[in-house]
């Protein structure tokens, strides 16, 4: 089958992943008693998670599914960029074009989790250590000059961008000139998709498509809508909106839109990096030949997999291969 045949086809291929790269960091806690200074329950520590978040993500899902991904972001020369470039070096990733910035703090999401020995873990409280390369920077010169290094050795580009500084405009036109013709370039941006040019694809979630609309979008006609309008603003080839526990929206140049609809349960247990899986498995799709339909559906799939999972997770070329078998929309 076709799609097993792309999926074999990841092996190997050279992905760039350009953009914000954070710690995700679980603290796991047994619940102890309520505190008497104040009415918070007082957890017993019992260990840490450190495991690649946001573009680091992605990167982990390239890693996970076969490819060699090509990072070009930033940490800061702190212990949890420490940590972040030992958790990329446990899943095998040359992290050799990632700056390493003194004085830059990176960027990390603690998440307290709690629960006893016979239950789930649950998310009791979450806070995020920021960071942010301002416009001028001098440092962003030496992004630069790492997209053009690793830009011409990849079949394909994801850019992840969460607001912290590293993905801009001529960060974008210098990646865009260094891969090489026809390598394609998709972008997942929180709070500037509008505003990054130039690539052929992107991967909105609903609340960002519906903060570009300017309205809350309800309906596949309006989704659709909205998706085209921003494809058309954006001037790329084809946009994938995902829509959690609904699946995803395909539009694409010269054709109507396309709902997949969720592969597996519609129960989540946990969205978190789900966005990243997505743009890791579309990338890496369009980097072994898959046509934005194909790429699409894979990519719906990978995130139907991986939303099964508890915490920042990947998916394997083996639970694809299963995801491809029994998923009934590629089979109509």
């Amino acid at each position: 089958m076709r799609f097993h045949e792309l999926v074999a086809a990841f092996a190997g291929r050279r992905v760039v992943l350009y953009g914000d790269l954070v710690l995700d960091r679980f603290v796991l806690g047994a619940p102890k008693r309520i505190s008497r200074e104040a009415p918070v329950i007082i957890l017993r520590f019992e260990g840490q998670r450190d495991i690649p978040g946001g573009g680091a993500n992605a990167l982990a899902n390239i890693a996970a599914l076969g490819g060699i991904p090509l990072p070009v972001g930033v940490v800061g020369d702190d212990e949890p960029g420490h940590a972040l470039l030992a958790a990329l070096r446990e899943r095998g990733i040359d992290f050799g074009s990632i700056l390493v910035a003194p004085g830059f703090r990176t960027v990390t999401k603690v998440r307290v989790l709690a629960g006893g020995p016979a239950s789930l873990r649950h998310q009791v409280a979450r806070y995020d250590i920021e960071d942010r390369l301002a416009t001028g920077d001098a440092r962003l010169q030496r992004i630069l000059e790492a997209l053009r290094q690793v830009g011409g050795q990849a079949a394909a580009a994801a850019v992840s961008d969460y607001g912290y500084g590293v993905v801009w405009r001529a960060g974008l036109s210098t990646l865009r000139a260094a891969l090489p013709t026809g390598a394609p370039m998709i972008v997942d941006s929180r709070f500037a998709l509008d505003s990054l040019l130039g690539v052929d694809g992107a991967t909105p979630n609903l609340e960002e498509l519906a903060a570009t609309a300017g309205h809350e979008l309800t309906t596949d006609e309006e989704i659709g809508a909205a998706a085209e309008a921003l494809r058309r603003k954006m001037g790329c080839r084809f946009l994938v909106a995902t829509r959690g526990s609904h699946g995803s929206t395909l539009v694409e140049e010269g054709q109507p839109p396309r709902h997949l609809p969720v592969y597996g349960s519609d129960q989540v247990a946990d969205v978190t990096g789900a966005g990243d899986t997505v743009l890791a498995t579309l990338t890496l799709g369009l980097a072994s030949g898959a046509t934005p339909t194909e790429a699409a559906a894979l990519a719906n799939l990978a995130g139907g997999i991986v939303v099964t999972k508890l915490g920042t997770a990947t998916v394997s070329p083996t639970e694809l291969h299963r995801a491809i078998d029994l998923a009934p929309f590629l089979h109509d």
